[in-house]
């Protein structure tokens, strides 16, 4: 479990200043605008939008459809399993998967998903509207996230109908970054959500009472060759909301994406180091640190859900670790918090399209 070592924080953003949220991401010059904000804005503004190549020409518009990716993920942890459900749009196809990770047994049940350009849809919005592919059905309404699920894990039913809920006041991490030569890259991402709802797994209800939630809604015009590392954490200590966001490999040209969220209270970090061997049999130990002295993490995995594909022009390498963390971090007020045997995710992708 995760030890909490000090009071109550307060509810609002604390550490780096953050800007008001625009309606659009791209302004009336049809540029990005960069930086973390308060929250999500309602449109990405993708129509208002010109993607440019390395002599400043403009792209046509397929190559500028095709270079744009989405991703969405919702992960749930309960005292005895964890979730992991994502959608992506990546131009040529669209692919998901769901698992549920058993912590007691350490096995894990999943489905992949792989769809056609007109076999699924993503809505553009992080503020409004509905992603579906199979029987995986995100929502989100006012920016507030839903979950529904009817599809089968290696044979066996997983049907839900989930709200995620923060906690009062509580902000997401919001950010747009430049990417590459002229495009950008848009992540939100919102940790240790309240569960409310309705799960079962072949047949068996599935209690919530101190599940846990985070969501991440990625998209942008991204590097043709694009790698990142990234963990998460949800938990719920005595009640109060515990989450870490922590990646490096994208969001970081001049902010990172960073977080802790303590009982709601959103507190942006410095950039973090990951360290681990990715030729160690089950993923060997990892260590995830800051220069700045703000946390040090050690990850010991339990499960793993990998995928490769290699088709010349379009090659994945991905893996996606459940486990164990243990160590400590500090938030933007110096306060420090101790984390022993947290359950948690981290992911290792590589990624040319």
């Amino acid at each position: 479990m995760l030890e909490l070592k000090s009071g109550p924080l307060p509810t609002t953003q604390s550490g780096v200043a953050t800007q008001a949220t625009p309606d659009s991401l791209i302004d009336v010059h049809g540029r990005p605008l960069f930086g973390h904000f308060d929250g999500p804005p309602k449109s990405l503004g993708l129509a208002d939008f010109q993607l440019f190549n390395e002599m400043d020409r403009r792209v046509s518009r397929l190559k500028q459809r095709c270079s744009y990716k989405q991703f969405e993920f919702i992960g749930l942890n309960s005292p005895r399993w964890m979730l992991g459900v994502a959608l992506a749009d990546i131009a040529y196809l669209g692919s998901g998967f769901c698992y549920l990770f058993d912590l007691q047994s350490r096995r894990m049940y999943q489905q992949n998903l792989l769809r056609p350009p007109a076999g699924f849809n993503l809505s553009r919005s992080p503020w409004q509207g509905e992603s579906r592919m199979g029987g995986i059905h995100f929502r989100r309404e006012q920016g507030q996230w839903q979950l529904s699920l009817d599809l089968k894990l290696q044979g066996m039913p997983l049907e839900g109908e989930l709200t995620l809920v923060p906690e009062p006041l509580s902000l997401p991490m919001a950010l747009c970054s430049p990417t590459g030569y002229s495009g950008w890259t848009y992540t939100q991402k919102h940790n240790a959500l309240k569960v409310y709802g309705q799960l079962s797994f072949n047949h068996e209800p599935q209690p919530l009472l101190h599940a846990r939630a985070g969501y991440d809604f990625s998209a942008g015009f991204m590097r043709r060759e694009t790698s990142w590392r990234w963990a998460s954490i949800n938990a719920d200590i005595d009640g109060k909301g515990v989450g870490l966001n922590l990646a490096a490999g994208v969001n970081e040209t001049g902010s990172c994406e960073n977080v802790l969220w303590v009982d709601g209270a959103r507190h942006l970090l410095s950039p973090v180091h990951f360290e681990f061997d990715r030729r160690a049999a089950s993923g060997g130990q990892w260590r995830v640190w800051s220069e700045r002295g703000e946390l040090e993490l050690a990850f010991s995995p339990l499960g793993c859900r990998s995928e490769r594909l290699n088709l010349g022009l379009l090659k994945s390498n991905f893996r996606q670790y459940t486990g164990l963390f243990s160590g400590w971090v500090k938030d933007s007020l110096g306060k420090r918090h101790e984390l022993v045997q947290q359950s948690g995710l981290t992911e290792d992708h590589f990624a040319k399209w």
